[in-house]
């Protein structure tokens, strides 16, 4: 049964119960269930969130399943509503799902907003399947624990540690630098990178710069302070980085590839 109440937004619940029932039909019997990860999973999802899903299928969607997949996120993100402009997912194949060796294959994927979907390994990542098994929301199907095994410490922590190493060249490779919504995501990435190489687990953006608060130098905490009470102030484009903002982030991500 489709789980009527996955979130606290009924308007989003219901994009949701779209999104789900029209992946059945695209789908047919190689659906196995669809579940939210991310912020949602983790009980930090609000209006500033994208919504991820993940919908699990037996086998890569043959041509004729793509193309209905396709069709239906290039519809969603256009109809009245909010929620609908906000679902960010892939469709996972299950043999790929299941264990961390198949980390890395390319799944069908919508990105934030977007009405095109591409082949990407943007959920087929450690961070990714941690939250599904051990936070997931089933909004059909399978308990998440059937599906996925548990993903071992080193590998969470490797991977986070691997990349703070190109961390601000990546993001502001596609992030502008005079973007303020830019400067407050390098600093989240840098610090929820630092926890789950301290930790082996992957936290929501709040908890992870509530943590770094509490376990980075306390030095950094204006700078952290500043990012969580920013962060409601959403992404606008034409919003430019606090007075030396920037600058202090990037020293951020160079102190905790550093300490990592």
């Amino acid at each position: 049964m489709l789980n009527p109440h996955p979130t606290r937004y009924a308007e989003l619940n219901g994009v949701l119960h779209d999104l789900v029932t029209g992946a059945q039909a695209a789908l047919g019997d190689s659906f196995v269930g669809a579940y939210l990860q991310g912020s949602f999973a983790l009980g930090a999802g609000d209006v500033h969130s994208d919504c991820d899903f993940l919908v699990v299928v037996d086998q890569r969607p043959d041509a004729g399943q793509e193309t209905a997949l396709r069709a239906l996120h290039r519809d969603l993100p256009h109809r009245d509503g909010f929620w609908n402009r906000h679902l960010e997912g892939s469709y996972a194949v299950a043999a790929d799902l299941r264990t961390v060796r198949g980390l890395g294959r390319d799944w069908l994927y919508v990105d934030h907003g977007r009405d095109e979907m591409c082949w990407s390994d943007h959920c087929n990542q450690p961070w990714t399947r941690w939250i599904l098994r051990e936070h997931g929301i089933t909004l059909l199907g399978p308990c998440p624990v059937e599906l996925v095994d548990p993903v071992p410490d080193d590998v969470l922590r490797d991977r986070a540690r691997a990349g703070l190493a190109t961390l601000t060249d990546d993001i502001l490779g596609w992030c502008p630098p005079h973007i303020a919504w830019c400067q407050r995501y390098l600093v989240v990435q840098a610090a929820r990178s630092l926890h789950t190489v301290r930790t082996g687990e992957v936290a929501s953006k709040r908890d992870a710069l509530r943590w770094a608060m509490m376990h980075a130098d306390p030095s950094w905490r204006p700078l952290l302070q500043q990012v969580l009470a920013d962060r409601d102030l959403g992404l606008d484009p034409g919003a430019e980085p606090r007075p030396g903002s920037m600058a202090a982030a990037r020293d951020f991500a160079a102190y905790v590839a550093a300490l990592a």
